[in-house]
């Protein structure tokens, strides 16, 4: 049951993240998943557990790693488009 639950809020830090950047994630649900797990690890590297957490997921923290995850993947995948 945590698994599900670690699932489902890191899809919606993902989608939340693609939300205030202003930008889509490819892959759709799959593509917020990942951005939102790969984000609550990199703003748990990068600032620590701090604030209300979820699932295992410390919300602020993994919110602000989805969103340095999106920028810096979509500004790889314009590069790859030119």
């Amino acid at each position: 049951m945590g698994l599900i639950l670690f699932l489902i809020i890191g899809g919606l830090i993902g989608w939340l993240a693609g939300v205030i950047l202003g930008k889509d994630v490819p892959g759709g649900i799959i593509g917020n998943i990942v951005a939102g797990v790969v984000g609550a690890w990199i703003g748990g590297n990068l600032f620590g557990a701090w604030g209300p957490s979820v699932g295992g997921m410390a919300i602020f923290p993994a919110l602000l790693g989805a969103i340095i995850f999106i920028a810096i993947l979509s500004l790889i995948l314009k590069a790859i488009r030119k």
